[in-house]
């Protein structure tokens, strides 16, 4: 007589935590876009004509400001938010922080520091790095530059991703 079981495995590293609930899900991807936007997202609302409804604060130090920033950028590195902030920036004005890139948690430090003073603020996903690779114009102190976009970052022969 043979007897026949069933062996367990144990689930993939991706399954070892089961997926939230769709309702989970969805509260916190709805509560991620309200703390984040993207590079391109950024990019394609500072192109458009008018006014975004929103100011981008470059976190960084000077020498990382000179080596290039958005253009129309504010600089306002996160050790002087606490005692600049409210001069250059308008509480009624929502703020987009960026810092170098995705390993660096300055733009997190320095919406942290907004927050607290009761600005708006989301943090942009990416940072400068990103924005360079994508290849979306910006200036540095010898004048303006443009990158050709990293194919691994940026579609190479549409005017976005899709996404």
């Amino acid at each position: 007589m043979s007897t026949t079981t069933k062996t367990q495995h144990a689930p993939n590293s991706v399954l070892r935590v089961a997926p939230a609930s769709p309702a989970a899900a969805a509260a916190y991807f709805g509560a991620s876009l309200a703390f984040h936007a993207d590079v391109s997202d950024v990019a394609s609302a500072l192109a458009a004509d008018g006014d975004p409804g929103f100011v981008v604060v470059d976190s960084r130090s000077t020498e990382s400001w000179d080596q290039g920033h958005i253009p129309g950028a504010v600089h306002l590195p996160t050790a002087l938010i606490p005692e600049q902030a409210e001069q250059l920036l308008d509480k009624a004005v929502p703020v987009v922080t960026y810092c170098w890139g995705p390993g660096c948690n300055g733009a997190t430090r320095a919406a942290l520091a907004l927050a607290q003073l009761g600005f708006q603020v989301k943090e942009m996903l990416g940072g400068f790095e990103y924005w360079a690779r994508e290849g979306f114009a910006f200036e540095t102190w010898e004048g303006d530059e443009r990158r050709t976009p990293d194919p691994l970052t940026a579609p190479l022969d549409a005017d976005d991703c899709g996404c």
